[in-house]
């Protein structure tokens, strides 16, 4: 059974640090790439943060680059997201995602990922 768990949300200052967890199971280990989405209220999803099973390559986007680091430790079938400098703006929930096995490189498009985990709330106070 596909299964993505996230954890490590919390209340933070803004500037202060926050490292995110999701932990894979079932289909979603295999997974060809791992994403980290988030959703504030009232707003679309929108992609944070992706990296390749294969070779390891990392994407972020622009609001979240030098800030954000994703990682993954294949061996525990895991994958981070540490951030830093963190703003008021970065507030929402987050959720981890893995990729569809026909990925065709679109790391930033939510529906490349058929896997979803249950989202943790980051909230970022100013």
């Amino acid at each position: 059974q596909a299964q993505l768990v996230e954890s490590g949300g919390g209340s933070v200052q803004a500037g202060g640090s926050l490292r995110l967890s999701c932990a894979a199971s079932g289909r979603t280990s295999s997974s060809p790439a791992m994403g980290w989405f988030r959703q504030a209220p009232g707003k679309e999803r929108e992609f944070v943060a992706a990296i390749m099973r294969n070779n390891g390559n990392t994407y972020y986007a622009n609001s979240v680059k030098g800030r954000f680091t994703i990682s993954r430790d294949n061996a525990k079938n895991t994958v981070y997201l540490q951030m830093n400098s963190l703003k008021p703006e970065d507030t929402a929930v987050y959720y981890c995602a893995a990729a569809r096995a026909l990925y065709s490189g679109n790391y930033d498009s939510t529906w490349e990922y058929v896997y979803w985990g249950q989202g943790t709330q980051v909230t970022v106070s100013s």
